[in-house]
């Protein structure tokens, strides 16, 4: 079982980030990527990788991220695919979100320099939205991105999900599924192959229905296992081996 989107580099991690790992790896979950948000971060992600087994990396600037505090991000990350881009697997995160106080135009600028960034090394992105579906689709055309990725913490409608899909992107399936009040995200999922799904936890963040107030961990992810395995009415063990080989197909060929 793969997690395929965990924030392990964060403070939150930093007391107990070895019994975490453990933990999680004893649940079942065997690899875990570990996306960038700002450029202090990347080198907290590349320790991790270098001390721990089976850690995936993608580097990129969040939308969270104002480059206006930081002008020079953007040469920072350029240099840092430069001299790494052969021990990662995607840029990311970036996206769109409309919801936070950076200017949309701002982070469209930042969106379309990672994108272009993407397509130089041929790497998938990991994409974060919040209502900005149609923005991140334009985007994408508008720069024919061709190297699929990842559609992190995926919510909408079956004609959004199809839409990424046929852009060879799979859809992010966090604790989002577990609540019955994400019946929008849980009829498109339904309607959607499996062959297009990874799991993820987006761990410190997006706790599953139960652990409502805790911290996040990927030792949780085989509660979103088993959720979308009832809702997809197949066995856990199926999804498990699907979403897995959809990862490694993604990202290893």
């Amino acid at each position: 079982m793969i997690d395929s989107h965990c924030h392990l580099d964060l403070a939150a991690f930093d007391d107990d980030i070895a019994t975490v790992i453990r933990r999680s790896e004893h649940t079942g979950v065997s690899r875990f990527l570990i996306p960038g948000t700002t450029p202090s971060g990347w080198q907290r992600q590349r320790q991790l990788q270098q001390q721990y087994e089976h850690i995936d990396l993608a580097f990129g600037l969040h939308p969270y991220f104002d480059t206006s505090m930081q002008p020079d991000a953007l040469s920072a990350l350029t240099h840092c695919l430069q001299q790494h881009h052969q021990s990662i697997v995607a840029v990311g995160e970036i996206g769109l979100d409309a919801t936070v106080s950076t200017p949309l135009k701002v982070q469209q600028d930042i969106l379309a320099q990672q994108l272009e960034l993407a397509t130089e090394y041929q790497l998938p992105v990991i994409l974060h939205h919040r209502k900005s579906h149609h923005l991140l689709q334009q985007a994408l055309k508008q720069h024919n991105f061709s190297y699929g990725g990842i559609i992190h913490a995926f919510s909408g409608s079956q004609q959004v999900a199809e839409s990424y899909i046929e852009r060879g992107f799979l859809l992010g399936v966090g604790g989002t599924i577990t609540y019955p009040r994400a019946s929008k995200t849980r009829q498109a999922l339904s309607a959607v192959a499996l062959e297009n799904m990874v799991l993820e936890t987006d761990a410190p963040d997006m706790p599953v229905a139960g652990y409502q107030g805790q911290r996040n961990t990927p030792e949780r992810l085989p509660l979103i296992a088993e959720a979308l395995s009832t809702l997809l009415k197949t066995s856990q063990e199926q999804v498990v081996r699907q979403t897995t080989a959809n990862y490694q197909r993604l990202f290893f060929g």
